[in-house]
């Protein structure tokens, strides 16, 4: 499963919000195509998001090939800085858009046809890397999924969403691909029920044992000990442990450290903000009304009521037992070891 694959100059991705009913590609040939791709959620989640930016990168170079180079320069600013505003809250979209500012600073002095092909180059390692990071995370986490876990999860941290394994997903697969007989949760994930038409697919694509829940049912399995470990994925984390993650991400944070379940999330370093100190500085994404007064189209909520829709909130950092990275497993004090994973 390939969330998104770039050949012959275009960019295919998975058309997520037709998932499960539909398996359909969406196809971007310019970077405009792209931006509408993760302002749409076309392509989510933070890994995946920054990759289909890199892609964008490359698109947009391939546009303005044939330009002047103070041109082609230009139009490659104008192109970043619309991509690094298509989503607020994934620092990975930031992360992949300044990877390729640096680029094209650092080889300034090289004719157009050179840039594109480097740009097309780092957009290429990118997902190489972000493939090799999901492998490392999901066997680090490996090591704290005990035999006959049960595993709750949230949102979609999968295949989907990166360009690998998947992150708190990739755990998972890497315990289920090692033996163990694990059983997983997974919330629906309200108002875009990500969970309940992406993760539930993915897993059961993958054939692991899972059983999809409300949101609400979540604190009942905790509260009653059936809940062995909960894995998450993040879209920012600041420097000292606070994490945004899905709306909901939070509230089971509370539910976990009040009946003792570990709560883990998974991220790769590149979903760290070395320059944030706190999730306070988080900016968090408010979406459209309608994907909380509508399911697929039809209207299930009257007509006028006030919506208030964050697409994220902030789990602080003493509600969370680890964070699971390509780099190994950080716990606290996160404001001592998070930095050294710089």
């Amino acid at each position: 499963m390939i969330a998104l694959e770039y050949k012959q100059g275009e960019l295919h991705m998975i058309d997520q919000r037709k998932l499960p009913q539909v398996f359909e590609m969406f196809v971007c040939k310019t970077w405009k195509e792209v931006d509408f791709a993760i302002q749409d959620m076309v392509v989510r989640g933070a890994p995946a998001i920054g990759a289909a930016a890199a892609y964008g990168a490359a698109l947009a170079a391939r546009e303005y090939e044939q330009e002047s180079k103070d041109v082609f320069l230009s139009k490659m600013e104008e192109s970043l800085a619309a991509l690094n505003e298509s989503r607020p809250t994934a620092v990975n979209l930031m992360w992949a858009v300044k990877r390729m500012r640096n680029l094209l600073d650092r080889h300034q002095q090289e004719n157009v046809e050179q840039l594109v092909e480097r740009i097309e180059a780092e957009a290429h390692a990118v997902v190489a890397a972000d493939q090799a990071i999901n492998i490392a995370m999901g066997n680090h986490g490996n090591t704290i999924i005990p035999e006959k876990a049960t595993i709750l999860t949230h949102c979609n941290t999968g295949a989907l969403a990166t360009v690998g394994i998947g992150t708190a997903l990739g755990v998972v697969r890497q315990a289920f691909r090692s033996g163990k007989n694990i059983f997983v949760y997974a919330d629906e994930t309200r108002p875009r029920l990500q969970g309940g038409r992406l993760t539930a697919w993915e897993l059961m694509q993958e054939g692991i044992p899972a059983n999809l829940i409300a949101d609400s049912v979540a604190a009942t399995l905790i509260r009653d000990g059936k809940i062995d470990v909960i894995l998450v994925g993040a879209d920012r984390i600041a420097t000292n442990g606070d994490t945004a993650n899905k709306i909901g991400t939070f509230m089971l944070s509370v539910l976990a450290k009040t009946y003792n379940v570990p709560f883990y999330v998974v991220a790769p370093t590149t979903t760290i903000d070395f320059d944030m100190v706190s999730g306070s500085e988080i900016v968090i994404e408010e979406r459209s009304s309608e994907e909380v007064t509508h399911i697929d189209g039809h209207r299930t909520a009257p007509e006028g009521i006030g919506v208030y829709n964050p697409a994220f909130d902030v789990t602080p950092h003493e509600n969370i037992t680890g964070i699971i990275t390509e780099k190994g497993i950080v716990r606290a004090p996160f404001n001592e070891q998070i930095p050294k994973l710089k």
